[in-house]
């Protein structure tokens, strides 16, 4: 019986080692064209070379195979550019081949069923909402008019960092960030504050963490075919769950619009107060003659949108720039100068001022060389295509790794430091921008589906962090931040920055309680 036992098992490890060899040889017989690639598993492909961090791992990858290689993922293929050279050709050259994105289970889930504008694909919805929030929301008059929203939530930071070191306590600097972003959203696309301790403010924040974490996370069934029908790692219900949180407050708070609207109507109240980009989507979908109707899942999904991409990018990048500052008092100390030289110390820092900062911009620039708030550029293409010569079959996955092109030593001097006069009138790199016209230097994109919120992003960013560096001295325990990074879909840091906060402009300071009160939500 044990001679049975081991003949059997001998015959089954000889039918399947016959059995993959025969599909290697296959899969070498009929493989098309593609970039090199590693060995892979049957079935799972090259998933087993990824790790959490998976722009450090497509990284490591790059580094045997080249600046552009080919990867399964299951039984989706992807082609993965580690260098300014590929990605210019992906993003400029070819780009009308590569303006689609992939979409997954979870974006699924929680976008109402692909109505997403950030992972639409190219065509009439996509460009109708990009021109609808650059003008409606995101464009240069209408930040202007929003400039007291992004005034207001910066001072109630700096409050919020003066009662802990009137206090003497440690304050969770990117949960403060996260908030104060979350709440410039929320007051310009819907006309109110979101506030309170278990408000809409906290409950956006903490579905947007989610709904990044869950879009971040890799699903076996979007990648293994044999899995596609199953939820082995029981996703499906925190998508459903996450999902239905979100609609419910959004449905909560389009009937309240629906009321006020009956009363109020156009973008502006009676006394021209601004009513937020909301009100605007609602005229829209009941605009018989309007260019393209919108439904109340396109309206909740893309509010639910503008959420997701402001929110944690924005803040995530101030939390690094904070914690590479602490890292380096050299650095700071240069950036303080700089400001009190402009501003002086007896106000707060104006989005008038940074101009006169090139300093501080120099920071925020080498903050996004090194920790891109999206590492991953993610395309897919809409046709069959030919690139350096390679087969490229339609609804193939881009992935542009601009974590490893802001690193490349070919492009950046001494690329792991973190020296942000490289930016500035003397340094190398003096001139170069975020507006993805560089191809070494990519943190927003290029190209059609660069990110429309640029601006703002760079507004709230500059203006926060100028204040906090003039206004405050952050210090944490061991003296040292550690700088690991966390996984997601953002760029995230794996341990929060917990600061505890020294004043410095107490005089200053000590207005804020007066011009930081909390407001009407008609304020806005």
């Amino acid at each position: 019986m044990e001679d049975l036992r081991s003949w059997a098992a001998v015959v089954l490890l000889a039918f399947f080692s016959l059995l993959f060899i025969m599909k290697l040889f296959a899969y070498h017989q009929i493989r098309p064209n593609l970039p090199p690639s590693p060995m892979a598993f049957p079935v799972l492909g090259h998933l087993h070379l990824l790790r959490s961090t998976i722009h450090q791992s497509l990284y490591r990858l790059s580094t045997g195979l080249g600046p552009l290689f080919h990867i399964r993922l299951g039984s989706v293929p992807l082609l993965v550019a580690s260098d300014a050279a590929t990605a210019r050709e992906f993003l400029r050259d070819h780009e009308l081949f590569f303006s689609d994105r992939q979409s997954s289970k979870a974006i699924s889930h929680l976008t109402y069923g692909g109505r997403s504008f950030l992972f639409a694909p190219y065509g009439d919805y996509w460009r109708f909402m990009k021109k609808l929030c650059l003008s409606e929301l995101l464009g240069g008059r209408m930040l202007e008019q929003l400039q007291g929203v992004r005034r207001d939530e910066i001072g109630t930071l700096l409050e919020m960092l003066q009662q802990k070191a009137e206090r003497g306590e440690k304050m969770d600097v990117g949960a403060a960030l996260t908030r104060l972003t979350n709440n410039v959203i929320c007051g310009m696309t819907m006309g109110r504050r979101c506030s309170g301790t278990d408000g809409e403010a906290q409950q956006v924040k903490r579905m947007v963490e989610e709904t990044v974490a869950l879009i971040g996370t890799p699903n076996v069934a979007d990648y293994v075919g044999i899995c596609n029908k199953l939820d082995l790692q029981h996703l499906k219900s925190r998508y459903e769950d996450v999902h239905r949180r979100f609609d419910g407050l959004m449905e909560r708070i389009l009937k309240e619009e629906d009321a006020l609207r009956t009363k109020k109507s156009g973008k502006t109240g009676a006394d021209g107060v601004f009513r937020g980009l909301l009100r605007v989507l609602l005229d829209i979908s009941e605009d018989e003659g309007a260019e393209m109707r919108l439904s109340r899942e396109n309206i909740k999904s893309f509010i639910h949108d503008l959420f997701m991409a402001g929110t944690d990018t924005t803040s995530v990048t101030m939390e690094w720039a904070l914690a590479e500052l602490i890292n380096n008092p050299a650095i700071l100390q240069d950036a303080r100068r700089e400001i009190d030289s402009v501003v002086g110390g007896s106000r707060l820092v104006e989005e008038s001022d940074i101009q006169n900062l090139p300093f501080l911009q120099a920071i925020v620039k080498e903050t996004l060389r090194l920790h891109p708030a999206v590492p991953i550029l993610p395309r897919q293409s809409n046709a069959p295509c030919k690139f350096r010569g390679y087969n490229i079959p339609a609804d193939t996955g881009i992935a542009i790794n601009v974590w490893a092109i802001g690193r490349d030593p070919n492009q950046w001097e001494n690329p792991l430091e973190f020296r942000p006069e490289r930016f500035t009138a003397k340094g190398q790199s003096f001139g170069i921008d975020v507006r993805g016209q560089h191809y070494h230097f990519l943190p927003f994109g290029s190209g059609r589906r660069r990110c429309p919120g640029l601006s703002l992003a760079l507004q709230l960013i500059h203006t926060t962090l100028a204040n906090v560096i003039h206004c405050f001295d952050l210090s944490v325990e061991g003296g040292v931040v550690d700088m690991t990074e966390g996984y997601g879909a953002t760029l995230s840091r794996a341990h929060p920055l917990v600061c505890t906060p020294k004043a410095r402009l107490t005089p200053v300071l000590s207005t804020l309680a007066i011009s930081t009160s909390t407001p009407d939500e008609a304020s806005f």
